[in-house]
């Protein structure tokens, strides 16, 4: 039974969704201090509000809150792209290589809290439907103080069936988007946006 609609979408939450989405940036220093069990589950919450293709829902979580495990997995993925990328010679990689290489580069920037997004390997459309849940998380998350940044890097984590295994990914899921999330300890500028390429048509 559908819900009757007693005002116009959004109504009265335009100042608060666009000021998230305009405010919004990714963070990569944290405070030391722990993530409620409360928020996370706030910020998932928010996640499965997003739309999803024919309503399958597709996705499934695995918060992650072990320390010496997030080191474990940043040290397998900086092993592996630094072995991949050797002798990719553009700026951009070069500076990417140069911190995977420094020793005490944690690829999760010492977060509290990691979310894995896993989307159902059956559902052409999970890998969309996940990265539109993962941005509701992010944007909730913003709201609530809380920072947070997409770690594509982690992915490579997926190869590691022993990793994997640890981390009690899912049977049937495919990793989509490793983030993390925690309290801010710094607050970085937020890069300049390019005016957007618009073809208008009618």
């Amino acid at each position: 039974m559908q819900q009757q609609v007693t005002r116009t979408a959004g109504e009265g939450d335009a100042e608060a969704v666009i000021g998230a989405i305009n405010g919004r940036r990714s963070i990569r220093e944290y405070e030391k201090r722990d993530l409620a069990e409360e928020t996370v589950r706030r910020l998932i919450d928010a996640g499965v509000q997003a739309p999803t293709g024919l309503g399958f829902q597709p996705w499934r979580f695995v918060v992650v809150r072990d320390r010496d495990l997030m080191r474990e997995v940043s040290e397998y993925c900086k092993k592996t792209l630094t072995a991949e990328l050797a002798g990719v010679d553009d700026e951009s990689t070069q500076r990417f290589l140069s911190l995977l290489k420094q020793e005490g580069f944690n690829i999760f920037y010492n977060a509290p809290v990691l979310v894995l997004v896993f989307g159902a390997a059956d559902d052409p459309m999970s890998s969309l439907d996940c990265t539109l849940c993962a941005e509701n998380m992010m944007l909730a998350a913003w709201s609530l103080g809380v920072g947070s940044c997409w770690i594509g890097s982690a992915s490579v984590v997926a190869r590691n069936s022993d990793l994997m295994e640890r981390l009690q990914a899912p049977e049937g899921y495919n990793l989509v988007a490793p983030l993390i999330f925690g309290y801010p300890a710094a607050m970085p500028e937020k890069p300049e946006r390019r005016d957007p390429v618009i073809t208008r048509v009618g």
